[in-house]
């Protein structure tokens, strides 16, 4: 079946960075427009970034903008997030997602194919 698995996770310092990983496999990669989401503790998991299928369009949760880049290697068939000048309100676990749709959205509905979650904590 399908799979993705997010690696890249880990406990760094505000002002820092990291880059997360997403490798998918059993699937046609570029038909899927890829997403990342997180979720903190107690609370709604939520739309952090979004790439289409031809990588042309992206769309970001405004906190993240100019801090955070999504971008993917369809040769690789994986998806990349960097996330740079990380806060201590970017904690949370971090997924990315797949789905069968055109338009690079937010909507956790879009979105079929989900990995497991990488941890993402900052420390301020």
């Amino acid at each position: 079946q399908v799979q993705l698995v997010d690696t890249g996770g880990g406990l760094v310092q505000a002002g820092d960075s990291l880059t997360l990983s997403c490798a998918a496999s059993r699937l046609t990669f570029s038909d899927y427009t890829m997403g990342w989401f997180r979720q903190a503790p107690g609370k709604e998991r939520e739309f952090v970034a979004v790439i289409t299928g031809n990588g042309r369009s992206t769309n970001y949760r405004y906190s993240v903008k100019g801090r955070f880049t999504i971008s993917r290697d369809n040769a690789k068939n994986t998806v990349y997030l960097q996330m740079n000048s990380l806060k201590s309100e970017d904690t949370a676990i971090y997924y990315c997602a797949g789905g069968r749709t055109e338009w690079p959205t937010g909507s956790l509905s879009a979105y079929e194919y989900w990995g497991q979650g990488t941890q993402v904590t900052v420390s301020s």
